[in-house]
């Protein structure tokens, strides 16, 4: 029987983002298993489920969609062997205190690097520099009072410990992708229904300001393919002017339903990715699984989830030139790359991500108290 699991998570459902889709994935799977992995998230208007605990929550002004929740511990999930933190911050910190009270393993995903959306909160520099060390300085006081810390790959691995100051052990995880829901499927239906024709270069996602998405609108006037955007986000709005501005030929879908993903992905010939931000990349591999190259950033985990000439392209964060140069590229070989693809889709799955798992759960000793 696998271990039981209390995961604290500062964003969870109805919100749609990576981390709230790998936090269902990995709950889904474990529940396959016969395990239990409870999940406290802030109090939304999700009607949450079995196994899912609200608590208490208010919104957080600078961040939309974002909620703040009480860092309490639900009574419900107090009786675990194992607690997972998915933030360092509110929620987290009720995992902090569960797992000392029941003297029990703490293991934290690292997800996001906080110390990059400074810029939501101020666009002074001075204030917004202070904010970001600031944030590292909590993450790494956090982060260093935990048993174990998962970074989604080696890049963000390499920055906790070299960036941030993280002394704690820190693995390498990926939180992989659901293949069995991100495949190759016919496209023609989909390019229908948005009136899409010849070749298109896409993205989805949060339309954030610190995700560069501006790059790849200023790279649309330089390709001979539309761009396409799915999803909403802060940034939307300015990006739309910007396309206007230059008469380039891009479209926004806005929201896309999950199940239609795969069909966004299959329909797209290069998935474009310029977000210099990422721990992983969720998208990038979700488009990779569907058959589809990735052109992205050489930047952060982009860096290391693009394998340049294997499964995509990659280009320095912010030449747009260089952007444009790479999605001509991947274009002309796409049908190389996307054999590529697939053959790795195995490597890359939930599945074998959760195998990971039970045994880095299993394997950990509960440490001594006095080391929190």
């Amino acid at each position: 029987m696998p271990p039981a699991v209390a995961a604290f998570t500062d964003t969870y459902l109805p919100t749609v983002n990576g981390v709230t889709y790998t936090i269902k994935c990995w709950r889904d799977r474990w529940r396959d298993r016969g395990g239990r992995m409870d999940i406290v998230y802030p109090h939304s208007e999700y009607d949450p489920g079995p196994g899912e605990f609200p608590v208490r929550s208010a919104a957080f002004p600078f961040y939309e969609g974002y909620r703040v929740g009480s860092p309490s511990v639900p009574d419900e999930v107090t009786d675990v062997d194992v607690v997972h933190a998915h933030t360092a911050f509110s929620l987290g910190l009720g995992a902090l205190r569960l797992a000392r009270d029941r003297d029990v393993p703490l293991v934290a995903t690292y997800h996001t690097p906080t110390s990059k959306y400074t810029d939501y909160f101020t666009d002074i520099g001075p204030i917004s520099n202070g904010l970001e060390r600031l944030s590292e300085a909590y993450e790494r006081w956090y982060l260093n009072r935990v048993d174990l810390v998962l970074a989604p790959t080696e890049p963000t691995r390499r920055y906790l410990r070299e960036t941030v100051g993280v002394s704690t052990p820190v693995r390498v995880l990926s939180n992989g992708v659901d293949v069995e829901r991100f495949h190759p499927v016919d496209d023609g239906p989909f390019r229908e229904r948005y009136d899409l024709d010849g070749p298109l270069v896409g993205y989805t996602g949060r339309h954030g300001h610190e995700k560069r998405l501006r790059d790849l609108v200023e790279a649309a006037a330089h390709l001979d393919a539309t761009v396409v955007f799915g999803g909403d986000g802060p940034a939307r709005e300015k990006l739309e002017e910007r396309a206007a501005a230059l008469d380039a030929d891009v479209r926004f879908l806005g929201f896309l339903d999950r199940e239609e993903m795969s069909a966004f992905y299959s329909a797209l010939d290069v998935f474009a990715f310029p977000s210099p931000v990422e721990t992983q990349g969720l998208v990038a591999m979700e488009a990779n699984a569907c058959g589809t190259p990735v052109v992205g950033a050489d930047d952060g985990a982009l860096a290391d989830t693009v394998e340049d000439g294997v499964t995509g392209y990659t280009y320095e964060t912010g030449d747009i030139e260089g952007l444009a140069r790479a999605v001509e590229r991947a274009l002309d070989e796409r049908t190389a790359l996307s054999e590529r693809c697939l053959a790795r889709r195995d490597a890359v799955s939930i599945d074998h991500t959760v195998d990971e798992l039970v045994g880095i759960y299993t394997e950990m000793e509960t440490p001594p108290s006095v080391s929190r």
